[in-house]
């Protein structure tokens, strides 16, 4: 992990071009090389886009770790380059100015495209926040992410078995909640809502953490720029009213907004996740390799 980390250093002296370049040519290689996550992609995509033809979705989940290595490699760029080259490429849209955001209780809602490490670093540029943040098990990129990711300003990361009442009282203290809600974490503080009409286990904290704070929740997409210019990060405008119905319809407005964000660029999500992997009334997993409508033996 040393050596990647010297890489990734070293990496980051070159210009952007030069950096996204060589990450897309390795995601080429690795969506060859990688059957296991190869597969977990094209099952994502199929449950998730069943009338799109086979070929468009193997060319969005070629495309997809593509940027998804480029973004690793470009991490360096967020994590060592200077606040001047960081403002050059980071190019933000806000839907009301960052002062006034902060101001009151916020959530950034902020779903796993693979340039959210740029949406945070866009955060922290203007801001404090806190964040749920998993200890990785190698410690020393563990320590290099913690640096880099809180380098600008402090921030405050609480472990998810901690629970919700040290954000609040974070948020409390108008301290931004930077959240990624997206994930499949199991049954627990989840409900089945549909994602894509797929029913999928899904974290009902965003709207929970809402009502008991009274705070306005703010989408945050990051995504990638064409041309190798750069980043863009949309601060949109805040929901109304949210949640203003039950948690289940709360949940499934997320998932719904989230949605529609993939729509628009559906090779920047992150596919290689199970997504899907907690199954309501212990149904069969959807990613056995031995299920038929799922089984792909072609890269």
């Amino acid at each position: 992990m040393r050596f990647a980390l010297l890489i990734m250093w070293l990496l980051h002296w070159l210009p952007l071009p030069v950096v996204a370049r060589i990450g897309e040519g390795l995601g080429s290689l690795f969506y060859l090389v990688l059957r296991r996550r190869r597969h977990i992609c094209l099952t994502n995509l199929r449950l998730c886009f069943p009338d799109m033809p086979e070929t468009e979705r193997k060319k969005i989940a070629r495309r997809h770790f593509q940027v998804y290595v480029r973004s690793v490699l470009e991490r360096g760029i967020l994590w060592w380059a200077s606040e001047q080259r960081l403002r050059r490429l980071i190019h933000v849209e806000y839907a009301m100015p960052m002062e006034e955001i902060v101001t009151s209780p916020t959530v950034f809602m902020c779903p796993h495209f693979v340039s959210l490490d740029v949406a945070g670093v866009a955060v922290m540029l203007e801001s404090s926040l806190c964040s749920i943040y998993t200890r990785q098990r190698n410690k020393v990129f563990d320590q290099a992410l913690r640096k880099g990711r809180s380098r600008f300003r402090p921030v405050k990361l609480f472990s998810r078995a901690e629970g919700v009442k040290p954000i609040i009282r974070a948020m409390k203290e108008n301290l931004p909640f930077f959240m990624l809600p997206d994930m499949d974490f199991g049954f627990k503080d989840a409900e089945f809502v549909p994602f894509f009409g797929v029913s999928a286990a899904t974290l009902t904290a965003l709207p929970r953490i809402a009502a008991a704070t009274g705070a306005k929740v703010i989408p945050v997409i990051a995504s990638i720029r064409p041309g190798y210019t750069g980043w863009n990060v949309k601060f949109d405008q805040a929901w109304q009213n949210y949640p203003d119905a039950s948690l289940t319809d709360a949940t499934r407005q997320m998932n719904a907004y989230i949605e529609n964000e993939i729509l628009a660029m559906p090779a920047e999500y992150f596919w290689t996740h199970r997504r899907f992997k907690t199954r309501p009334n212990n149904e069969a997993s959807l990613y056995q390799e031995s299920r038929p409508q799922f089984y792909d033996t072609q890269p």
